[in-house]
């Protein structure tokens, strides 16, 4: 299930909570719960994507993201993700989230998060994300021109190339039987 009881609470942690510039990082602390972990007695990787979202939601309300989108009628969705587990959270860790935008192309914003348990970061993911609306995805050019945002983006690092360029060659429909 959904945790909206956390969502509310981190928009009500967060509700005056200085607007940032379009590539600096929000901060977010979260607690990993009973209900968070798997049977290894750890933080569920399923979970770690949610939570992920909690950081995402409230990064894209302080750089005025969420106004704009509900004003225009507009939506986001994840396009595509990446994710280093490194080190296990267990219950009761406490989650340094950080949530950053890093850029765009012609199709995608690209963000990236990280979550730290006492200062070593335990996982890091890149997300491909877009924003849509009835139609389907809107060009970022689009999105850039409404929210006043720059027309071109900062280059992106080649990593983020490289996990495109790779992703690019998966096959679609998957192969699997």
């Amino acid at each position: 299930m959904y945790p909206v009881a956390r969502l509310a609470k981190e928009a009500f942690v967060h509700r005056k909570a200085p607007t940032l510039g379009l590539f600096e990082t929000h901060v977010s602390h979260h607690l990993c719960w009973p209900h968070d972990i798997d049977v290894w007695m750890e933080l569920n990787n399923g979970r770690t994507l949610t939570l992920y979202d909690l950081g995402r939601l409230v990064l894209f309300r302080r750089i005025g993201l969420v106004d704009l989108m509900r004003r225009e009628r507009w939506a986001g969705t994840v396009a595509g993700a990446s994710v280093r587990y490194r080190r296990r959270v267990r219950m009761f860790d406490r989650i340094e989230m950080r949530s950053r935008l890093i850029g765009w192309d012609e199709r995608f914003f690209y963000l990236e998060q990280g979550m730290w348990v006492r200062g070593i970061c335990t996982s890091h993911v890149l997300l491909r994300t877009a924003v849509t609306d009835r139609t389907g995805m809107l060009p970022t050019a689009r999105v850039a021109e409404v929210a006043g945002m720059p027309p071109d983006s900062p280059a992106l690092p080649e990593w983020v190339h490289a996990w495109g360029a790779a992703d690019a060659t998966r096959p679609w429909p998957p192969e699997i039987d």
